[in-house]
Parts: structure tokens; sequence; C-alpha cells
């Protein structure tokens, strides 16, 4: 049995998906709410769903767990309740880091690309780095402070899973993200902008060496990102902290035209001022570095943008009420 943690959001939604094709039993983690979430799973439902403030209760029944895949979080890059934050995405997860360290469960984790910050340090996922990293906001904070620990611990000698694997997620996009309100993808924002009869809008840019629509990011389908979990889960060998993105950097304004081009739009990008709230904060450039992921043993092609953004366009966003 294995347990997602978020089963119902967005990620947690699409791994699901390929847990149950694979004939394996899940148990999910998550509120439905009353705005239609579960739609995310409808088609591939779990044995059993767990309330989040039930879960650590049940936890201690010990049930048979093979694997932890811990996706649930505040993943709102303008949350501001710290106290929240940290007990969701730092507390939350470290004692389902000690749990299965104690119970031989293995344990795959979100962490994120937010824990860059603005870059300066660059996109290197080897741990020695993590010290130097200065995330910009309270989410990024969160994850950091989480990846953190785990380095501490495996350091100290404390109890380990027998696996564990942290991903640092970079700008995922794809089907069961309906529900993410303001944390929703861009590529489904301009979609929105088109089928409104609207121009994509772009943010102009705020570095003079930047031009607008050039600000650039590791653009990653949800369904790569579910390929690298399921590799993990097959390799229970493989630990560590990886990013998981494409490689590739690729500008606002590549993606606007991917999304046109796909929704058989034609391209017309208007450029708008950045929120003011929002400048202190704002990544112009990320791209992940893969050569950990591939050393590890990785080998399977990321999707390119145009491809994943014609994918999820044509297949899920042209069509009304679809879900994975």
């Amino acid at each position: 049995m294995h347990l997602v943690t978020g089963g119902a959001g967005f990620i947690g939604s699409n791994l699901q998906a390929a847990l149950h094709a694979r004939g394996l039993e899940t148990v999910i983690a998550d509120r439905l709410g009353s705005h239609g979430k579960w739609r995310n799973i409808a088609r591939h439902p779990p044995a059993q769903i767990i309330r989040p403030d039930e879960l650590l209760e049940w936890l201690d029944r010990h049930p048979p767990l093979e694997t932890i895949f811990h996706m649930a979080a505040v993943s709102e890059t303008t949350a501001s309740d710290g106290d929240h934050v940290w007990h969701t995405n730092v507390e939350l997860s470290l004692r389902l880091w000690e749990w299965c360290a104690h119970r031989g469960v293995r344990f795959i984790y979100a962490s994120s690309a937010a824990t860059y910050g603005d870059g300066q340090h660059g996109f290197d996922d080897d741990p020695a780095m993590l010290g130097q990293l200065q995330p910009m906001n309270l989410y990024g904070w969160s994850k950091h402070a989480f990846d953190l620990r785990v380095m501490d611990l495996l350091r100290r000698g404390a109890p380990r899973p027998p696996q564990w694997a942290g991903l640092k997620f970079f700008n995922v996009f794809g089907p069961n993200e309906y529900h993410k309100g303001n944390m929703i993808s861009v590529v489904k924002l301009k979609h929105d902008e088109l089928s409104a009869g609207r121009p994509a809008t772009l943010f102009r840019s705020t570095d003079p060496a930047i031009g607008d629509g050039g600000q650039a990011r590791d653009f990653i389908h949800v369904a790569d990102t579910v390929k690298v979990m399921l590799w993990l889960l097959d390799h229970p060998g493989v630990n560590g902290i990886f990013n998981t993105g494409t490689g590739i950097a690729r500008s606002y304004l590549d993606m606007a035209h991917a999304v046109c081009d796909a929704a058989g739009a034609e391209r017309r990008v208007d450029f708008i001022d950045m929120p003011a709230e929002l400048r202190p904060q704002y990544q112009n450039f990320t791209r992940a570095r893969t050569e950990r992921l591939r050393a590890a043993g990785y080998t399977d092609a990321f999707m390119t943008l145009e491809d994943g953004v014609a994918d999820y366009v044509r297949n899920y966003l042209n069509q009304p009420n679809i879900y994975l």
C-alpha cells in the first residue's frame, strides 16, 4: 500500500492516477472540500481518503505501508502565515520522515525550485550547496528548512527511511490544476485569456538586461514529474535531493506563443506592469541542473515546452471538464 499526501491535488492526483494504473493499492490524505476537487480522482479513486488532521493518528495504527509520497504542502508563494506554513511544510514533514525511518517505509517528498531564490547561487541540487541558498518567500524558505533538516539528520547518523528522495519541482503545468486559484500555472492562465478573446498578458521586465517576456523558467509537464517518482519507486536504492525540471529554460514569450499555437489562436501578447508586491520575490530565471538525476540512472527524455503545452491544451483545456 502507498500513501499519497495531497493526493487529490495537482501533482498528487496525477501520481495517484499512475499508481492506480499500475494496480497498486493507495490511500490519500487530503481534503476534497466543496469545490469539485473530487473530480481530480474520480477516475482513479483510492482505497481510502484520510483527513489531514487525522493522518498522524491513522499512522499510529501502523498500517502496512510501502511508501509515503508526501506531496501535501502550503504551496502559495504569497503565503504569509509563518506559523501555519512552518507547521505544515516543516513539522509535519519531519513527523512523516521520522515515522518512515522507524518503520522501514520509503519516503519521497516534494521540495521546490523556490528554494533557489533569485538564482544568484545557481540551481545545483548538490546537498553541499544547500547552505548558500537564499529563498525569497516564506514557502521557499519552509521547503529549504526541511531540506536542511534532512541533511542534518543524515550527518548526525539519525535513523532514516530505507529510501528517501526530495524532489525540487520547477514550473509544473498540466491537467488537474483547476482548483489551485491564483497558484494555477501560467499555461492555463494564458489559455483562459485566449478563450475569453483577449491577448495573452505577460509582465514587463523589471531588469534592464532582460527584455519584456524574456524572463525564463524551466517549464515541466506534470506527467514528467510523475515519471521521475515512478522511476524512484522502481529503484529503491536511489536516495538524495534531486532537481525535477527539464534542464532547459524557456522564456515566458516562448510559453505564450506555444499556448497560442496549441489553441489555434493568433500570437497576440500584451505586456503589463508587475505588481509591486511581487517584485521582491520574483525569479527572472530558473533552470534545473539535472546532472545528479541523470547520474543516478534516470534516462527518460522530458517533453519539450511545445509538446507539453500542446498535450495540455488540446487534450484537456480545449475539452470542457476533462480531468486526468
